[in-house]
C-alpha cells in the first residue's frame, strides 16, 4: 500500500515508518522542518513538506494513498493548557485526511488509553474518567469511527501513558528530571496506581496491522503490561539514580510533579485481549521496568 505518515519525524513515527518500509509499503512522511525532512527521509520515507495545519497539503497527500497513520497532533498546545484547541486541531486535520483518501482507504490514528474503566473482566470500556487523556482525547476517536459511513476503514491505536524506548521524551524522561532536581523519586500516594506500558516497537507493529488487517472501525489497544505499580517505577529511578523514593502526599502532587501529576496518580490498567484477537498482535520487546533499567534513559540527564 501507498501509507501517508503524519508525526513521522515524531518518536512514535520514526518507529512506524521503518516498520511500514520493512512490510513492503511505500511510506511518504509529512515533515513541517527542514530537520524532521531530514529524519524522515533519512528513514526511507519520501518526503511531503508541510504540517498538520496545512490542510490543503493533507487532503492532497491522502488522496495520493492508500492509507493513512495519523500520529501528529499539536502537544504544543496540549502542554501549554489549550487541550481543547488542541483537539479541535486533530478534528480539522481528521477532516482534511478523510476528504482526501480514496473510498476504502484506511485511516488509523493515536488514541489514549489513559483513565478508561475497566469491567468486572477487566477489560476495558469506553467510559473515562472525568479529565483523563482517554476523555479527552476521545472526540477525535468518535470522529474517526465515523468515518466507516463514508466509505473508509477507520480504526483507533490506544496508547498507554508510557510508550517507552530509546529516544523516548515523554512521561519517563520527566520523571528522572524531576527526581534528579528534587532528590527524591517520589510516587502518589501508597503507589499503587497502575500504569500500563508499551514498547515503541511493539507499537509500530500494532499501527501498521491495524491499517493492514484491523476489521473497520477498530479501537485497539497497544497495551503489552497491563499495569506497573508507580511505586515500581519510582523504585526503579531511586536506585538507578541513588537518591530515597518516598510517597508525595496527594495534595502536594501536582505542586511536586507539575504537569505530570495529573496523571500519574491515575489507576489506569488496560487490557489488549481485543486487540490480540483481532489482529494476532503480540508484544515482543522487553517490558518498562526492564528498559527503564538501561543506560538510554539516564546518558542524556533525564
Amino acid at each position: 500500500m501507498r501509507v501517508l505518515v503524519t508525526g513521522a519525524s515524531g518518536f512514535i513515527g520514526r518507529a512506524v515508518v521503518p516498520e511500514l518500509l520493512a512490510a513492503g509499503h511505500d511510506v511518504a512522511g509529512l515533515a513541517r522542518s527542514a530537520a524532521s525532512a531530514a529524519t524522515v527521509g533519512g528513514l526511507g520515507a519520501t518526503v511531503v513538506r508541510g504540517s498538520v495545519e496545512d490542510l490543503g497539503t493533507l487532503s492532497v497527500a491522502s488522496a495520493k494513498a492508500d492509507a493513512v497513520v495519523h500520529l501528529a497532533f499539536r502537544h504544543d498546545l496540549a502542554f501549554a493548557g489549550r487541550f481543547a484547541e488542541a483537539v479541535a486541531s486533530d478534528l480539522d486535520a481528521i477532516e482534511a485526511i478523510a476528504a482526501g483518501l480514496p473510498e476504502g482507504g484506511a485511516i488509523t490514528i493515536a488514541g489514549a488509553t489513559h483513565g478508561l474503566e475497566q469491567d468486572g473482566a477487566g477489560v476495558s470500556t469506553e467510559h473515562a474518567l472525568p479529565g483523563a487523556l482517554g476523555a479527552k482525547r476521545y472526540p477525535p476517536t468518535e470522529a474517526v469511527l465515523a468515518l466507516g459511513e463514508r466509505g473508509l476503514r477507520p480504526s483507533v491505536v490506544r496508547l498507554p501513558p508510557t510508550v517507552h524506548g530509546e529516544g523516548d521524551a515523554m512521561f519517563l524522561p520527566a520523571l528522572i528530571r524531576n527526581a534528579r532536581e528534587r532528590g527524591v523519586a517520589g510516587y502518589p500516594g501508597d503507589g499503587q496506581a497502575r500504569w500500563p506500558a508499551v514498547h515503541v516497537l511493539d507499537a509500530a507493529r500494532l499501527f501498521r496491522l491495524a491499517i493492514e488487517v484491523a476489521p473497520p472501525s477498530s479501537v485497539l489497544h497497544a497495551v503489552a503490561e497491563e499495569g506497573i505499580p508507580v511505586r515500581a517505577i519510582a523504585d526503579t529511578l531511586g536506585r538507578r539514580l541513588g537518591v530515597p523514593t518516598r510517597s508525595v502526599p496527594s495534595e502536594e502532587v501536582e505542586a511536586h510533579f507539575g504537569f505530570i501529576g495529573m496523571v500519574l496518580g491515575v489507576d489506569g490498567p488496560a487490557s489488549s485481549t481485543l486487540t490480540r484477537t483481532l489482529t494476532g498482535w503480540e508484544p515482543r520487546e522487553c517490558g518498562l521496568l526492564e528498559d527503564l533499567d538501561q543506560e538510554h534513559y539516564f546518558a542524556t540527564g533525564g
